[in-house]
């Protein structure tokens, strides 16, 4: 088997060799490509997150205001200017996508007053917060999954100029399997399933398994 590209160039010989010296009893190939630095952005923010038609899941341990290109076909891209993410996920929550973002820490200052504002204007992310939340996972449709070290910040996945990011490195993939087990995990901490057994619990001050309204106000 050949070898096949990536987003940050061509995988290495050493996968191919091995897969084709893999038996039946290995199971099926898993199809995945490495993000690295500004392909977090190319990738799965512009291409991926963008292009979204049914659901945005995002869990993050920080969260901060972040800039992208404005939407393709707009003036705003004519003119080259950058929006605010979250306002994008607003837009596609507004066109009926399911977006919800799981976050430990609290929004940074300017973007806890965006969300204000975007909250005034009845937009509809989703949003809550969990202290023991660090994983660092987007899943889009229930076809594309990131699994990797980015927070959605501008500097964790690759909106910043060259200096300005983080290094970060990460794996997109349509692994069906992998998107099951993601998507379930992801779903039991929204849903609180995970506060019972949790000894941070008392000290929590909004436990996910108290009911309440999801709105784009974080939790």
């Amino acid at each position: 088997m050949g070898r096949t590209r990536s987003v940050s160039g061509t995988w290495a010989a050493a996968a191919a060799t091995i897969d084709a010296r893999r038996g039946p009893e290995h199971g099926p190939r898993v199809r995945a490509k490495i993000l690295d630095g500004r392909a977090h952005y190319d990738e799965l923010v512009a291409k991926v997150v963008a292009g979204a038609k049914v659901s945005v899941w995002i869990a993050t341990a920080n969260l901060k205001t972040m800039l992208v290109e404005a939407e393709v076909g707009t003036r705003a891209r004519a003119r080259g200017r950058f929006v605010s993410f979250f306002e994008r996920l607003a837009s596609l929550a507004a066109g009926g996508v399911d977006v919800c973002v799981l976050h430990a820490s609290p929004p940074s200052g300017p973007l806890a007053r965006e969300l204000a504002k975007l909250g005034a204007r009845g937009k509809a992310v989703q949003m809550r917060r969990c202290p023991r939340v660090h994983l660092k996972l987007v899943a889009v449709d229930g076809r594309h999954l990131y699994l990797g070290s980015a927070n959605l910040t501008g500097a964790g996945l690759g909106a910043k100029g060259d200096g300005r990011r983080n290094f970060e490195m990460g794996v997109l993939t349509d692994d069906p399997g992998m998107l099951d087990v993601a998507q379930e995990r992801f779903d039991r901490i929204w849903r609180g399933r995970e506060c019972a057994a949790c000894t941070m619990k008392p000290q929590c001050p909004a436990p996910l398994d108290r009911p309440r309204p999801r709105s784009i106000r974080s939790t």
